[in-house]
């Protein structure tokens, strides 16, 4: 095993190093403090508005996200990525934007948010009380979910670490490649060709917990083991 693969995409190594963080330093309380949130919003501000006269700037504004499906802000144009996410699905709730925070470019490989991720946890769920706080008045909401939670995405670091078989990786390819051109096109399905091999694993295990909407996808990162997720991951990075 060379150990620990380097991701060539901006964020990976943050979410690694966040995964690889002992219990404590992992650990949120169960609720965010929603004053600390509102001074970590002042690095989201740059791109994002929020309140009563928000509009979109160079990123959509952030009023009533928690409960919205994603890309489903009318007026803003999205990236393909969020955009098909959207239409898979995906709804922002706590977990989802927890995960997407941690690391954007790990859960939604094309985002446009040119941002590295927020790599504490606690800073994560502080945020996150701060935004609840502009959608749908939830301190009036009894059963609405909860603006945080003690668990937290990522992967053990053993999965990122294992080494893939490339071999055992084409054996495997054929299911994958019914759908996605092995030549690296994309006709309306994105490419997963010289996918770098962290953000394929990463983005297979997002599949099998569901954060990513896709059912088709969800379905077939579903039956796969972390070996074959390697395997998987180390043969489309080689492909020309």
């Amino acid at each position: 095993m060379r150990g620990k693969r380097r991701v060539a995409i901006a964020g990976a190594a943050a979410l690694a190093a966040a995964i690889a963080a002992p219990g404590p330093a992992r650990a949120a309380d169960p609720v965010g403090d929603v004053d600390r949130g509102a001074e970590i919003w002042q690095e989201c501000s740059a791109c994002h508005q929020i309140g009563a006269e928000a509009t979109d700037w160079v990123g959509p504004h952030l009023n009533g996200l928690f409960g919205r499906r994603a890309a489903a802000h009318d007026g803003y144009a999205y990236s393909d990525g969020l955009a098909r996410m959207g239409a898979d699905g995906l709804v922002w709730s706590f977990e989802t934007l927890d995960a997407y925070i941690e690391n954007p470019l790990a859960f939604a490989s094309d985002t446009r948010m040119a941002y590295p991720g927020l790599e504490d946890p606690q800073k994560r769920a502080d945020l996150l009380a701060f935004l609840r706080t502009y959608s749908a008045s939830p301190q009036d909401i009894p059963e609405a979910p909860r603006t945080a939670n003690p668990t937290v995405p990522g992967l053990d670091p053993e999965i990122l670490a294992i080494e893939g078989d490339a071999e055992y990786g084409a054996y495997l390819s054929s299911e994958c490649t019914t759908c996605h051109q092995a030549d690296g096109s994309a006709q309306g399905i994105p490419s997963i060709t010289q996918w770098p091999e962290d953000a394929f694993v990463i983005a297979m295990h997002a599949y099998k917990r569901k954060l990513r909407p896709h059912p088709v996808m969800q379905m077939i990162a579903g039956r796969l083991n972390d070996e074959e997720i390697a395997a998987l991951a180390a043969y489309f990075a080689t492909l020309e």
